[in-house]
Parts: structure tokens; C-alpha cells; sequence
């Protein structure tokens, strides 16, 4: 099936549509240069972030949603425990599973506290704790004490994004190509929102790529009638556009890839107190630079390493690209005159379109002038060849 998106120019008869198709494309050596090494010199595991990569191959492959891993938070080739959890679907789930995490995490806690005190491990546990630190050196078991996380394993739900990624790695791939950026760096929303285009965080970042409303604004429409957040394609051009500016600014997709989640200006900070991306990682604590700032490279690389893998089977269940046209619209515009036009229903019309908020898809407002309106390959000629 044809996964390209194609911007087709409207029927004369319809005044009220105007098609655009540009295409922004600039050369800078840097950047093509960068595109053009291979993959291991573009995106290096450095021997520092081995075991954090390690680390987030085996929470995106080995541990599913159901089981947490309590983890030394600095040191994550320090894994204490793997426990189990009640599905998170399940009422009083959350309570339940605190419930576990803090009874592992108070075991864990009293072994330490008696390895600190010189007591000689005695079970098999205490032995396996005992071997993740250096020998002869008790005092460092208490300070290990309050140095414990949990994280959730994802392996399920990267499953289902490595599943949704079909439908969108080949747009992706080709913007990143087109704007001279490597096109691995379309494995991000494995990092971001497991290709879920209705992601939505905590902190307000949204969408697939999970753009902060204050940072959509500067690459997208994001107002009270359209949020571009939520459309995959326009959402990945901001993306590209986003990461470019970093590279430009930063010379390493390392620290490019960091200033995704940490923000541009922190990481120019950052590199002008520390100097190398190495340093930042095993020194800098400024700002708000802590555990997912730090690991955010280590996290691109694991996705990307588990998703290749995965990806090699060749009976892997990806969702087909769709093949999708787009009219830029002249005017305000009735959905529902968009819909019958293009005999489109409600839901079809919503799915195609993620980026109009509700005012707009129940019809209290018109979809504005200038929107991108997407539709079914085709649709387009059918309805011209009708209306005629």
C-alpha cells in the first residue's frame, strides 16, 4: 500500500479549497555530513551508558507492565528485586501496587542496613545484593538506601508501539531524510509515547511526540480550535525541525537527542559548564537535569536497538502505512460540509483529522482557513468525478 502523503491540487469548482504543497528543504554540511555516517557514529554507546542501555533493553523487552524493577537509581546495573504487580486495570490497582513495591523496597532496605553494619550476607538474596557492590566498603550500602526506584517494565506496551509504528515509520523516515537528518531518529515516539497519538503527560506534553503546549507553539498551530500536537505528520515536521535547531546548536546527536527532553538552552548550559556529553552524564546535576534527562539518550538507544530486533522478524504484525491526501482549506469551513463532500463520517473524519479539537468536529465552530485537512487517498477524484 502506498504510505505517502500527497497534497493534490482541488477542483476548480470547489472556490472555497486551496491546495499548497511546499516543501522546505535547506542544505547545511554539518547535518548532511551527520546523516551520512553510520549508525554506530552518530549515535555512540558510550561505555558509561552501557549498563543504562542494558538497563532500558530489558524494561522495553524483558518486563512487562505487570512487574516493577527496583533499581539503584544512579547505578542501574544494580537491580535489587523484580516483583510482581496487580494489573493496573484492576480496581485499587495503584494502592495495591504501592502496597508491594514498599514492602520489596523495606526488605531491601533492612538487607542493606545489615550489610552496612558488617553483618555477612546470609540467604541467597543478601548474597546477589551483597555482589553488586564493591567489596570491603560498607558504608556505601547506606547510602545505597535512599537511592532506590522503581521503574515499570514496558515490554507490552512497546509491543503494541512497535505494532502502531507500521502505519507511520515510513512518512517519518522520509521527513527526517528530506530535512538531511538521520532517519533513525524516527525510532523517538518509541521513547515518548509508544507511537500512542493521543499521549498525554503529566507535565502537559502531548501527542506522539509529545510536545509541551508552550514549545508546540513555536513549530505548529496550537490554539482553541486546532492543537497540531495531536497529528502525527505535522507533529513529526516540528519534530525534525525541532531536532535540527539542536544539532546545529549542540554538534551531537547525544546531546541533541538530550535537549529533546531537557530543553535546548539547558543543554548548551550544560555542555558549556561540563564540555563532553560523557561528562554531562556522569557529573552534571544543575537544574532540573536528573534520572529521565540523564537517561533519555540511553532510552533512544535501547528503543532503537529492541525495535530493530523485533522488527526483524518477518511475520511482525506492523499496521499497514495508510495512503492519505491533503487540501489545504482557503476559508472557514463547516465540518460537516467537509464531511459529505468527501462522504467521510463523524468518526472517520475525527481519526483523520486529530489535530481539530471538539468545538470544532461537533460543528459549534468552523474548521479555520489555512487548516490541513487530511482524507482517503482518492477521495478527492471520486467526489470530483460525482460532482460533476
Amino acid at each position: 500500500m502506498n504510505d505517502r502523503q500527497t497534497e493534490r491540487k482541488v477542483p476548480l469548482f470547489f472556490p472555497w479549497l486551496l491546495v499548497s504543497a511546499l516543501f522546505f528543504c535547506w542544505s547545511e554540511p554539518a547535518l548532511a555530513k551527520a546523516a551520512r555516517l553510520a549508525t554506530g557514529d552518530r549515535f555512540p554507546l558510550y561505555p558509561c551508558i552501557k549498563a543504562n542501555v542494558k538497563f532500558w533493553e530489558d524494561v522495553y523487552s524483558r518486563y512487562s507492565t505487570r512487574q516493577g524493577i527496583l533499581h539503584d537509581k544512579d547505578d542501574l546495573s544494580r537491580v535489587y528485586a523484580v516483583i510482581d504487580l496487580v494489573d493496573w486495570r484492576a480496581f485499587d490497582a495503584a494502592r495495591q501496587n504501592d502496597e508491594r513495591a514498599n514492602a520489596a523496597r523495606s526488605r531491601i532496605n533492612d538487607i542493606l542496613d545489615r550489610l552496612g553494619n558488617g553483618v555477612p550476607p546470609r540467604t541467597a538474596e543478601e548474597r546477589r545484593i551483597a555482589s553488586l557492590f564493591p567489596r570491603f566498603r560498607h558504608t556505601i550500602y547506606h547510602q545505597a538506601r535512599d537511592n532506590i526506584r522503581m521503574q515499570i517494565g514496558q515490554s507490552d506496551r512497546f509491543h503494541e508501539g512497535l505494532v502502531r509504528s507500521g502505519r507511520y515509520m515510513p512518512h517519518f523516515r522520509r521527513i527526517f531524510t528530506e530535512e538531511g537528518l538521520p532517519p533513525e531518529l524516527a525510532y523517538l515516539p518509541h521513547v515518548e509515547s509508544s507511537f500512542n497519538p493521543k499521549a498525554q503527560s503529566k507535565s502537559g506534553a502531548a501527542g506522539l511526540w509529545q510536545f509541551t503546549r508552550a514549545t508546540g507553539k513555536e513549530y505548529m498551530i496550537v490554539n482553541d480550535l486546532v492543537d497540531e500536537r495531536f497529528d502525527p505528520y505535522v507533529s513529526a515536521k516540528a519534530a525534525a525541525r525541532l531536532l535540527k535547531e539542536n544539532y546545529r546548536q549542540l554538534n551531537n546527536w547525544p546531546l541533541a537527542i538530550t535537549a529533546y527532553n531537557h530543553g535546548r538552552a539547558g543543554m548548551v548550559r550544560a555542555v558549556r559548564e561540563m564540555g563532553s556529553y560523557e561528562k554531562i552524564f556522569t557529573s552534571y546535576e544543575q537544574g532540573s537535569f536528573r534520572f529521565a534527562s540523564r537517561n533519555f539518550y540511553s532510552e533512544f538507544l535501547a528503543a532503537m536497538r529492541v525495535a530493530k530486533r523485533m522488527a526483524a522478524n518477518p511475520k511482525f504484525p506492523f499496521e499497514r502505512p495508510e495512503a492519505l491526501t491533503t487540501l489545504r482549506l482557503a476559508e472557514d469551513t463547516a465540518v460537516g460540509r467537509l464531511r459529505s463532500t468527501y462522504r467521510l463520517s463523524a468518526e472517520d473524519f475525527a481519526r483523520l483529522n486529530p489535530a481539530l479539537k471538539s468545538t470544532v468536529l461537533t460543528g459549534k465552530a468552523m474548521v479555520p482557513r489555512g487548516y490541513l485537512v487530511r482524507l482517503p487517498a482518492g477521495r478527492q477524484q471520486k467526489t470530483a468525478h460525482l460532482a460533476r
